[in-house]
């Protein structure tokens, strides 16, 4: 089983900046859909971004411009750079590991979760 362990995260000022990181433990990323989703309080969890194999994106709308998801597979870590964040972008951020032949902000296509990251962006 694919083991996903995520690092980063914290509280930052409205405008500023955070990275996320998600390592691989156990198997190889590689042949599978990497993603970012969120959860706010009072909310469900959500798509925030996804990554294939070939570099292909996807982004929620509502980040898209401010967040960058990459992909290191040689090091096995996905990362999530959040930029000019705002209040609302408050949220649980877990990564996720699924299938590839999709790779689009469906959460139900993805299998393998990192523990979750607390990320508090204040105004």
């Amino acid at each position: 089983q694919l083991r996903l362990v995520q690092s980063g995260g914290g509280s930052v000022q409205a405008g500023g900046s955070l990275r996320l990181s998600c390592a691989a433990q156990t198997y190889s990323i590689r042949g599978y859909c990497m993603g970012w989703f969120r959860q706010a309080p009072g909310k469900e969890r959500g798509g925030v971004a996804t990554i294939n194999t070939d570099g292909r994106t996807r982004y929620r709308d509502s980040v898209d411009g401010r967040f960058t998801i990459s992909l290191a597979i040689a090091n096995e870590t996905l990362y999530l750079q959040m930029d000019s964040l705002k209040p609302e972008d408050t949220a649980i951020y877990y990564c996720a590991a699924g299938d590839l032949r999709w790779c689009e902000l469906r959460e139900g296509d993805f299998w393998y979760w990192g523990q979750g990251a607390q990320v508090t962006v204040s105004s």
